[in-house]
């Protein structure tokens, strides 16, 4: 497989500002919490990536981004193999975005390395415990 590309938040923003579209793929519950504070963010959560991915224009650059940076890498992976060669994974997630200072709307409650679906159980899909 493919290395995928991944792109520090200050770079993210760069990139959407130039055309590239967010994907989001956090649960709504997670969305409600916290969210980028930017136009064009587009919501398809993880669980349903798969079904609903056709939506995400291949043509387009596409961020891909999630809470810290984990199932927006497997989504990225994802769209790689599925053709979208202009797919890149939004390093540190939601939070390493707020924390460079960039703009979110809510509180976010988990700094990096907290759990990768925002819950608070700190369990980390890289360390087999699966999502919250």
């Amino acid at each position: 497989m493919n290395k995928a590309i991944e792109v520090s938040p200050a770079e993210a923003l760069e990139l959407i500002e130039k055309g590239a579209l967010l994907v989001d793929v956090r649960e709504p519950e997670e969305v409600a919490e916290v969210t980028f504070d930017i136009a064009g963010v587009v919501l398809i959560p993880y669980r349903t990536f798969e079904a609903h991915f056709r939506e995400i224009p291949a043509d387009r650059t596409v961020i891909i981004g999630c809470n810290v940076g984990e199932r927006s890498l497997m989504a990225t992976w994802f769209l790689m193999n599925h053709g979208y060669d202009k797919a890149v994974n939004l390093q540190d997630g939601i939070v390493g975005w707020a924390e460079t200072g960039l703009p979110v709307k809510g509180n976010l409650k988990h700094a990096k390395g907290g759990c990768c679906c925002g819950g608070s159980k700190g369990h980390s899909e890289k360390s087999g415990g699966g999502c919250c």
